[in-house]
């Protein structure tokens, strides 16, 4: 039976103001630029590997340089909001982002020191977690104002950035283009899309304005909801195998199957190609089956495309774990940020809850693997992310939505 968030959908684009509609197209130039950014980094990690001289363990303890400063962006990230608006986050957390990216290329490229590069990735992180928490509040708010359901469009556009930041990746290795050149490039085109686009927001009612203190009071409440914590853990598990592709694929595929780094870039475009189409294309089945049904299939592709490509040992078929792989991880995130925004009233604080332990493993997941890999090799660590992923399929009923509150929509 399909949540209660479907119910949005009802609505022809007719019945919609122009401004909300160019609300919506800005939002998703930002949410492009975010994938972008993502990338942008990973799809060149063989290269920021070989300019520092690191191996798995080492490109881990590197990653989580920027997962420190993720961990303490994300955990602030909803007072954060609620002080300043989304608006004003995204717009500082894309700049310190974009920043941090060019600092990336001159540290490795131009410096070879991975001390550096750690503190910039460390920046990056600040930036990136509170920006991304950020846009899916907003994202929760124009959502409502449009009158339908687009999350799941909203973060394919997400993955539209990183299918183009992956293109170009694998365009710039295959060149040999210098790390500094590509990452300042990027950099500067993401701060200009995101602070361009916030131009076009409607209101930002995101920020508290008289009565503070019992907004940070609900905050903090919203931690205390079971519903709420168990829809975080399920986001969790399938954040954990979307964050890990971003992060590993491309050394899985160089290392562990031998390929080069432009065909490892080309498998990380091919994850990110069958997740885009997912999340662009499956609005009617989601409508027809609910959030339940469809996290519920989500979880059982991840699990199949996961132990295909960690244990398969052949490449074409590696390449076709990874587009099913890529479809099992689409919906999930996006469908929970629908979940946690059915209740108006309570629609920031529950984003912000869910988002952050989402985050927890898109940033604490992939330099924890890296460690894992050192031990037993980085396919065999990868095929141990199917567990949260069957731990994920068996909370999925925490997606079905919140009972709204009478007189507190709108």
């Amino acid at each position: 039976m399909p949540g209660r968030g479907a119910a949005l959908n009802q609505q022809t684009a007719a019945d919609v103001p122009v401004e909300v509609r160019h609300w919506r197209n800005a939002l998703m130039a930002a949410y492009m630029a975010s994938g972008l950014l993502l990338a942008t980094l990973v799809s060149r990690l063989p290269a920021l590997r070989d300019e520092l001289g690191l191996d798995h363990s080492q490109v881990g303890l590197l990653l989580l340089g920027m997962s420190a400063g993720s961990f303490l962006s994300v955990s602030l990230a909803g007072h954060l909001v609620m002080r300043f608006g989304a608006t004003n986050v995204m717009r500082y957390g894309a700049l310190i982002s974009g920043l941090a990216l060019m600092g990336v290329g001159s540290t490795s490229g131009l410096l070879h020191s991975s001390i550096l590069t750690a503190t910039v990735l460390f920046c990056q992180g600040l930036g990136a977690a509170s920006w991304n928490v950020a846009s899916n509040i907003q994202g929760a708010a124009m959502e409502r104002a449009l009158g339908r359901s687009i999350m799941p469009a909203l973060h394919g556009f997400f993955s539209v950035g990183t299918v183009l930041g992956a293109g170009i990746g694998a365009g710039a290795a295959a060149v040999a283009l210098p790390l500094p050149l590509h990452y300042g490039f990027m950099g500067i085109l993401i701060i200009a899309m995101v602070l361009y686009s916030t131009r076009f927001y409607g209101e930002d009612r995101s920020r508290t304005s008289k009565d503070s203190k019992s907004k940070g009071h609900s905050l903090l409440s919203t931690w205390k909801e079971p519903q709420t914590v168990l829809l975080g853990v399920l986001v969790l598990g399938m954040a954990l195998a979307e964050g890990a592709a971003g992060d590993w694929v491309a050394l899985a595929l160089a290392d562990g199957y031998g390929t080069t780094e432009a065909t490892g870039a080309l498998g990380y475009a091919t994850f990110v190609t069958a997740m885009t189409l997912t999340r662009l294309l499956a609005g009617d089945l989601i409508l027809r089956m609910g959030r339940v049904w469809m996290i519920r299939a989500s979880a059982i592709a991840a699990l199949v495309g996961l132990l295909i490509f960690a244990f398969g040992g052949n490449l074409p078929l590696a390449f076709v774990a990874l587009a099913v792989w890529g479809m099992g991880v689409a919906l999930t995130f996006p469908l929970a940020m629908s979940a946690a925004s059915d209740d108006p009233e309570h629609a920031a604080a529950r984003v912000a809850v869910v988002s952050t332990i989402g985050y927890a493993a898109f940033l604490g997941g992939p330099p924890l693997l890296g460690l894992l890999a050192g031990f037993i090799g980085l396919l065999p660590a990868l095929g141990c992310i199917s567990i949260l992923v069957v731990v994920a399929f068996l909370l999925a009923k925490n997606a079905a939505g919140y009972p709204r509150e009478p007189e507190t929509a709108g």
